[in-house]
């Protein structure tokens, strides 16, 4: 056992198994959708948001149980608890499966069938279609996988409604889309740990600038699908001027990345802002549904 193993508490642990800081945006965009869908009672959307940290965080450890060969050659990786000796791999995946369990029950008894098995399909995804299969198989592994970050919506949809309708199907796509030019920002400025890692991420398959080009047309159609709610009356003038004014900033930086690839400049710092941006994005354009709808209901 190294040194950092007896010195990190197994709570702290436990806790960056969940990657805390990844759950923060899902619960935005889990419960975002609650009050832009009804009006839940204070004790739903907190069961919800445990349920629904507990479902991620649980689909967090497993990913690092599978993924614990090749986090032990990245640099940004290794200091987790497996590569780092301080857990075991089978407690990592026990601690993943029981916080997945709990979940489901939680979620299906106390909120609703639905939401339990959608908060559970989201974590199959994640799982088996995206980290045991797409991740090391394939650079489409965040397009198609990408879809597992795309569930909270219809977890929070289907918690307050007990169904789903179109206007939940937009923000799961919405999601879906947004998450590309997200994460192949990061995947531009991180090759060398992929490469590292032999992951077929995007920019080592088919190059920076095709995936800069593919960043601009996956850009172009998630803004496309924010303006869809406004335009059928899902929501209202305020959450279209925040799509639209947070989706042009969106797109300068895609752009901005694009034009100094295309230059010679410098791009890795227009990369990071896409990155950082992207996140912020996401979580304003989630708060302006609920705002909206409860300015308008």
């Amino acid at each position: 056992m190294t040194a950092d193993a007896e010195q990190t508490p197994l709570s702290r642990d436990l806790v960056s198994l969940t990657k805390p800081r990844i759950i923060s945006l899902l619960l935005v965009t889990t419960a975002a959708p609650m009050y832009a869908a009804g009006s839940p009672s204070w004790l739903t959307v907190l069961l919800v948001m445990i349920g629904g940290y507990l479902m991620a965080g649980g689909a967090n450890a497993v990913n690092m149980y599978l993924d614990r060969d090749i986090d032990d050659v990245m640099a940004r990786t290794r200091l987790r608890p497996i590569p780092s000796g301080r857990m075991a791999p089978i407690q990592v995946l026990a601690f993943g499966v029981a916080c997945a369990t709990f979940a489901t029950w939680m979620l299906a008894y106390f909120v609703n069938v639905l939401t339990g098995m959608l908060a559970l399909a989201g974590f199959y995804f994640y799982v088996f279609i995206y980290t045991r299969w797409l991740k090391r198989s394939s650079p489409q592994n965040i397009v198609i996988g990408g879809a597992a970050g795309a569930f909270p919506p219809l977890v929070g949809w289907a918690a307050v409604t007990g169904t789903l309708d179109v206007t939940a199907l937009l923000l799961f796509l919405i999601v879906f889309y947004w998450t590309p030019p997200h994460f192949w920002a990061l995947a531009l400025l991180k090759q060398v740990d992929y490469g590292r890692a032999r992951v077929p991420m995007a920019p080592l398959v088919w190059g920076e600038r095709e995936t800069m080009h593919q960043m601009v047309w996956y850009t172009v159609i998630l803004l496309a699908l924010t303006l869809l709610p406004a335009l059928y009356g899902a929501f209202g003038l305020l959450y279209l001027l925040s799509a639209v004014v947070l989706g042009a900033l969106l797109m300068g930086g895609v752009l901005r990345v694009l034009s100094a690839a295309r230059r010679g400049a410098p791009w890795t710092g227009p990369a990071w802002w896409v990155y950082k941006y992207s996140l912020l994005y996401l979580a304003l354009l989630f708060l302006a549904m609920a705002v909206d709808r409860a300015i308008t209901r």
